[in-house]
């Protein structure tokens, strides 16, 4: 009979003790939707801040590599008067790029509207 009684007073908390429950439900349901998505979109946006900060490195020591290539092996093409061609070609290169990089990035944000 002491055996029943004791599995009573598990079963049966009273108010207090559901209130409790009920809080605890209500914080943890809280961690649950919203602190676990904020450290996998933090996770997310540091890897993409990487990702976009080596790929401009790359892209950056691509374009001098070019300008350094069109000045010393072209020979005496651009030399003179013409010295300035290397920069210009250099500059619409990296203005391809980054006006595909703009493109790309509209192109993607009016896919996901539709």
């Amino acid at each position: 009979m002491a055996r029943r009684q004791g599995q009573d007073k598990r079963k049966d908390k009273g108010l207090p003790g559901e209130a409790q429950d009920l809080f605890q439900l209500v914080v943890g349901y809280a961690k649950q939707e919203t602190l676990d998505p904020i450290r996998n979109l933090g996770r997310f946006v540091g890897y993409g801040l990487a990702g976009a900060l080596l790929g401009s490195l790359g892209a950056v020591l691509l374009l001098l590599g070019g300008l350094r290539l069109l000045q010393t092996e072209t020979g005496d093409a651009f030399d003179g008067k013409l010295s300035f061609v290397p920069y210009v070609l250099v500059l619409v290169a990296s203005g391809a790029i980054a006006g595909g990089a703009m493109k790309a990035r509209t192109r993607g944000q009016r896919r996901d509207t539709t």
